[in-house]
């Protein structure tokens, strides 16, 4: 018997249900109509046998093979374990499998990420895209009816769903909190990669209310809430105090940082995303200045090791999971053939204090 399980067809199935091939099929790929008792019956056998479905041969019949693909740009990055959480929560809700992916935040990587999830005919795709202006290879897989989600960043002109969060909003809270503690001088630090302009145009198009970052990567629209919350408080932006990274790298903000410290000190830094303040904070160990009495500092995105330094770091906390949720059911949607525009999900934000920021005396 144990001979029998191991290898039981759809035949062995039908058999023992006492229905045709042919209607075992349609009962155990899920596709066609069966009546309530053949299908209780067929169930019950396939139970009885240890039936394990061919997927291959499934697919090949429904035109689905219940997977989906994602590509993350770091998978070893706290944010993105996090979505990849809530995706996979949804997926296992509905049954379907995940391939996951990691672009390394290179676009060449990327290409051959995709490339590879058609490959494997993956129903549709999760991906953070690593640049605005890389999307002819996702153009291409919507062409093919591979429906796309993007997830965090999105590419120029792609016709695609998005989640995201607030992003101008988190940072301009974030940067009223310290305006209001008194501070004046506050760094920033972000990668702030794919410019088309330099740092004081941005800030200059920005206060003159020409910018829409709502199309740009979250570094961008991060540094539109820092320069607000400055025209909110009647203050200008010095574009000395914004740093540029260039890259996701911890490295790139140490050294921007160390510039940053070169001058006159910033009272309070804030800091774009987990690699900036990774970077930041060997910056000011190296430096041995101390947190918060000699320097704030206050975070966008939370990660775990923030609650356990001395003191605990303040920071913007993203919803990751529900981000991650709300792609894989954004998909699923897509998947199931709801057809309607490309649809943009923008989640909140909150603040979580730690005691790296203080007021001015």
């Amino acid at each position: 018997m144990s001979k029998r399980k191991s290898g039981a067809t759809i035949a062995d199935v039908a058999r023992l249900a006492g229905v045709s091939t042919a209607t075992a099929g349609r009962v155990l790929g899920d596709y066609g109509y069966s009546s309530g008792e053949k299908r209780e019956k067929v169930l019950a056998a396939a139970k009885s046998l240890g039936y394990r479905p061919n997927l291959l041969a499934r697919s090949l019949i429904t035109g689905r093979t219940r997977t989906i693909g994602v590509v993350a740009g770091d998978i070893q990055s706290p944010f993105y374990a996090s979505i990849l959480r809530g995706i996979s929560d949804v997926a296992e809700r509905h049954g379907i499998g995940l391939i996951i992916t990691n672009s390394d935040e290179n676009l060449d990587h990327e290409v051959r990420s995709v490339q590879l999830l058609l490959e494997k005919q993956v129903d549709g795709m999760i991906l953070s895209p690593c640049r605005p202006d890389g999307g002819e290879h996702l153009n291409s897989a919507l062409a093919l009816g591979i429906p796309i989600v993007q997830i965090d960043r999105q590419v120029t002109d792609l016709e695609a769903d998005f989640v995201g969060v607030d992003n101008r909003a988190g940072a301009r809270e974030a940067i009223a909190r310290l305006l209001h503690l008194g501070h004046r001088r506050i760094g920033m630090i972000g990668e702030l990669e794919h410019p088309e302009w330099t740092i004081a145009d941005f800030v200059a198009q920005t206060a003159a209310g020409h910018m829409a970052s709502e199309a740009l990567f979250p570094s961008w629209q991060r540094l539109h809430g820092y320069i607000e919350a400055h025209m909110e408080a009647g203050l200008a932006v010095d574009p000395l105090l914004v740093r540029q990274a260039g890259s996701y790298s911890a490295e790139a903000a140490e050294r921007q940082i160390q510039i940053l410290l070169s001058a006159e000190r910033p009272t309070a830094i804030f800091t774009a995303d987990g690699l900036m303040t990774a970077g930041t904070m060997a910056a000011l160990g190296a430096a041995r200045i101390s947190i918060p009495a000699e320097l704030s500092i206050i975070c966008f995105d939370d990660l775990d090791w923030m609650g356990f330094t001395q003191p605990g770091i303040d920071a913007v906390v993203q919803p990751r999971g529900a981000m991650g949720e709300a792609a894989a059911q954004l998909l699923l949607d897509r998947i199931g053939g709801k057809s309607e525009p490309a649809r943009r999900i923008i989640l909140g934000t909150r603040i979580i204090s730690r005691g790296s920021v203080v007021a001015l005396g």
